[in-house]
């Protein structure tokens, strides 16, 4: 690791995002109307999250690290740097029950599932129909 950072993608490098994407999480995809953060080791994706933007909140989506990468802390620091995102509105997190202890070390709390507005609530239920063991988390 010889220059890791931390920053909000740049237009540009979008496409590098759904690659990155495309290797690691094929389920998920970027879309343009998303905030997306990134964490580089030498201008290289290892890490990155996705905010989706609703009327008066926000769901932090598509949290991915480089396989070789997890463990090692660098999920946490891209969490903590993309904070300043996460409180311009309220955040919300559908989390894989197995994350719950990580994103609570990024101050995230689980919520009741009926605390979701409705439009996370619906997508919750269509998630855990197609088998998905998720939790409702909210910072």
């Amino acid at each position: 690791m010889d220059k890791l950072s931390f920053h909000p993608l740049e237009p540009l490098r979008f496409p590098l995002v759904n690659r990155f994407y495309k290797q690691h999480y094929p389920a998920g995809k970027a879309k343009k109307d998303e905030i997306i953060w990134t964490g580089e080791d030498n201008k290289q994706i290892c890490c990155c999250v996705r905010f989706k933007l609703f009327d008066g909140f926000q769901l932090l989506t598509g949290m991915v690290v480089a396989p070789e990468r997890r463990g090692t802390g660098i999920g946490r620091q891209l969490l903590h740097a993309s904070r300043p995102q996460q409180t311009l509105q309220p955040c919300y997190c559908l989390a894989f029950s197995y994350l719950e202890q990580f994103y609570e070390s990024a101050d995230f709390s689980r919520i009741g599932d009926h605390d979701l507005p409705e439009a996370l609530l619906s997508r919750l239920v269509r998630y855990r129909a197609a088998g998905k063991d998720l939790i409702a988390m909210k910072l």
